[in-house]
């Protein structure tokens, strides 16, 4: 038997959340991968941006807006890149919010939008982009998790509520859809800065804190993710479901660091 290794050649894939932040490295990853590549999201300039640089990097890419709080549109969204390229191999759901309030004054709405985005969201396109798959007979779903779905950080119960919530989802679905050829796996990253959470980490006690709990001593770039998902997408990953692949330069290993 012929080892297919890492390349995506031939498959296509849509990113959720696919035009900034961790989503938006991934999207580029699996284009240098091989596939071709639907980079979604809410603004329509960001989705053309990213789309752009798909076909910069010599891959297809298609122009298509989506909201995860919306299922008609990622219903709209699956349609859409169907008819363009006949399938959809991969689903990466890299949607996500976050905010920094103690627990005791988190309104109602603000934990409702926090969930609706990381994990509904999830639900959502899973559902949709799933039964798809279980159609084919193949699939390939990656979540983006978090050091929270495994340990408590502070003043982010909605976030972190979420994201346990995005991990139990991959290993349950694993279980349910093994069966029909879908693997479900998620990564998650340690502590990367992106828009989403920079205003939690520069210059304060935080940030140190989580460098001080990282043994490689900094913060992750974007870029040092996306071997993981293009891993987790590829043939190499044939027999792997279920699992949340910890991409955290060690946080989760340490106990102490100095």
């Amino acid at each position: 038997m012929s080892y297919k290794g890492l390349d995506l050649d031939g498959r296509v894939a849509v990113v959720v959340g696919g035009t900034s932040g961790i989503g938006r490295a991934i999207a580029h990853g699996f284009a240098e991968a091989g596939a071709s590549v639907v980079p979604t999201g809410r603004r329509a300039d960001m989705v053309d941006s990213a789309a752009k640089e798909i076909e910069a990097l010599g891959q297809r890419a298609l122009r298509i807006r989506s909201d995860v709080q919306d299922r008609a549109s990622l219903q709209r969204l699956l349609e859409e890149t169907v008819t363009a390229f006949g399938k959809v191999d991969i689903l990466a759901y890299a949607a996500g919010r976050t905010k920094r309030t103690p627990f005791l004054n988190v309104e109602e709405s603000e934990w409702n939008d926090i969930m609706d985005t990381n994990l509904t969201g999830a639900y959502r396109s899973s559902q949709v982009f799933g039964r798809h798959m279980i159609e084919r007979k193949y699939g390939r779903i990656i979540y983006i998790a978090s050091l929270a779905s495994f340990v408590g950080l502070n003043e982010v119960a909605a976030y972190g509520a979420s994201k346990s919530g995005l991990a139990s989802l991959a290993r349950t679905l694993a279980v349910e859809w093994a069966r029909y050829g879908v693997c479900v796996n998620a990564i998650a990253p340690g502590v990367f800065r992106t828009a989403l959470n920079e205003k939690l980490l520069d210059g304060t006690p935080r940030g140190q804190e989580f460098l001080i709990r990282t043994p490689m001593g900094r913060f992750g770039k974007v870029e040092e993710l996306v071997g993981s998902a293009i891993y987790l997408a590829s043939e190499a990953a044939s027999f792997v479901t279920g699992t949340v692949l910890a991409v955290d330069g060690g946080f989760l290993a340490s106990g102490m660091n100095q």
